[in-house]
């Protein structure tokens, strides 16, 4: 993210800083999305043509001593290729709708011994993820969230009705599909944690969890077809896409009443 920013503010295109350095301009796109990191040498010629006074050298070193885990690395790569994406969300909005503010809370509270200049290299890392679905030809992204999704406060009213309004304009996109998974619907097959069914031109689909001992990516076949049955039925329990705008639109009325609660 703190590439793509020093990179729009030089006004150049990506291919035009990859003939800089020069690297092809496709490597200047895994650089933005945290797909790859550069190498030193490369990175500290970015750092010196885009003016950056250091701050992509110092967060290089960051990388090198907090590496993103394989799993998420590999679940960005396959983002970046991806035609479809079915998600099911068991506990919060998927990365690639978060707003700023959710993002930092978010993760604020799941990485308590990070600095606070380790959380916002992280928030900007999972913002810059979002620009898979600014292409030219966005892949389709059906989700299902759990209904404590849309009702735990997560940072406060504001930051709550920020990321719903966020939420509701995103579903209007001809490439975004969002359902509410309401309590009602009681016991399901995805009680375990989210799962993200991601689907490509040519290639097999993929899996990749995320709760507890399950977390991590699934590629074989059998397993693959299994975790993929488990999100069709969550979603065959799941209100439609008209009446779940209704109740994420009832939520962002009821955070904007409430006034009472702020997180400490």
């Amino acid at each position: 993210m703190k590439l793509r920013k020093l990179r729009i503010r030089a006004g150049w295109t990506q291919r035009e800083l990859g003939d800089k350095i020069p690297v092809h301009h496709s490597l200047i796109a895994k650089f933005e999305l945290g797909n790859e990191t550069p190498p030193k040498e490369i990175n500290d010629l970015l750092d010196q043509l885009l003016g950056a006074d250091g701050d992509l050298s110092d967060l290089w070193e960051h990388v090198k001593r907090s590496p993103v885990s394989d799993s998420l690395r590999k679940l960005m790569e396959y983002e970046a290729k991806a035609t479809a994406m079915h998600m099911y969300q068991a506990h919060t909005v998927p990365g690639l709708l978060q707003t700023e503010a959710y993002a930092r809370e978010v993760m604020h509270h799941a990485l308590p011994w990070c600095t606070a200049e380790q959380i916002e290299e992280k928030v900007a890392a999972r913002l810059a993820r979002r620009s898979v679905l600014a292409t030219e030809a966005p892949p389709l992204l059906w989700i299902v969230l759990d209904e404590a999704v849309i009702r735990r406060p997560v940072g406060g009213p504001s930051v709550m009705g920020e990321q719903l309004a966020c939420l509701r304009e995103a579903s209007e996109a001809l490439n975004v599909e969002v359902q509410i998974l309401p309590f009602s619907a009681g016991c399901h097959a995805a009680l375990g944690g989210s799962v993200t069914v991601l689907s490509f031109g040519n290639a097999p689909n993929v899996v990749y969890l995320e709760g507890g001992a399950l977390t991590g990516m699934v590629r074989d076949s059998k397993g693959v077809a299994r975790h993929s049955h488990r999100y069709d039925r969550v979603h065959a329990s799941a209100l439609p896409p008209t009446a779940s705008g209704r109740w994420i639109e009832k939520a962002m009325e009821d955070f904007g009443r409430c006034k009472t609660y702020e997180p400490t």
